[in-house]
């Protein structure tokens, strides 16, 4: 491949629908997506990527039952805990004045100084102050609890998040749904119609083979 990009955005959706699909009650498709985010992971960094940009949950999707928001919160928990064995650098962009932003996340993340941090604060993997901060190092960002009118409103928090080149969305669906709408401006939008949770490589594959054929020409 003679073009790879150098930060790409994943939007993991159809958990909900996957459970359903398996006879589950829909907050139990969240945990089945962790895995498939390790293994798109393990494949970027195979091919290079430097920065990957995962949509976590949205401040409108705290509106769903309550039984949903749990899941998917400590879904995002588990998933911070699972990439920091990955060697990585972890920031998590979102707002964390909210009830519905994990408590344990804290210490990923831009917070007053007087918020409690949580159980496992960063170590080697994670973005602050740790000695694999270089440039050899995958840097990894969770969008959790993240709107993107909250923020426009808070002057882009998300501002030292880079511009995407590529957005991956699974489950079929043809829209942002809020996701870095600064760092989407110029990006390349690859769909795949298989849910999350039936991630296989071949879609990661598939979706840089697909980028080489784009006319990057960011307006120029």
């Amino acid at each position: 491949m003679f073009r790879i990009p150098r930060h790409i955005g994943v939007i993991p959706d159809g958990n909900r629908r996957w459970a359903r699909q398996h006879g589950l009650q829909k907050q139990d498709g969240y945990a089945r997506g962790l895995e498939p985010g390790l293994m798109l992971l393990r494949a970027a960094r195979k091919h290079g990527i430097q920065e990957l940009t995962f949509y976590g949950f949205t401040t409108d999707n705290c509106k769903r039952p309550r039984a949903q928001v749990t899941a998917f919160s400590e879904a995002c928990v588990e998933a911070v805990r699972l990439m920091k064995q990955e060697h990585v650098r972890i920031s998590v962009t979102g707002n964390t004045s909210s009830a519905c932003f994990p408590r344990e996340l804290l210490p990923y993340a831009s917070v007053p100084d007087d918020i409690q941090a949580g159980p496992f604060p960063p170590s080697s993997a994670s973005a602050a102050g740790s000695s694999s901060d270089s440039a050899e190092c995958m840097k990894v960002n969770l969008l959790v609890n993240y709107g993107w009118e909250w923020d426009m409103k808070h002057n882009w928090i998300s501002r030292n998040i880079p511009r995407a080149d590529m957005i991956i969305r699974w489950g079929g669906m043809c829209r942002l749904s809020g996701f870095l709408p600064l760092q989407s401006v110029y990006a390349d939008f690859y769909i795949r119609n298989e849910l999350w949770p039936d991630y296989k490589d071949e879609h990661f594959e598939a979706a840089l083979q697909w980028y080489q054929q784009q006319d990057i020409t960011l307006g120029g």
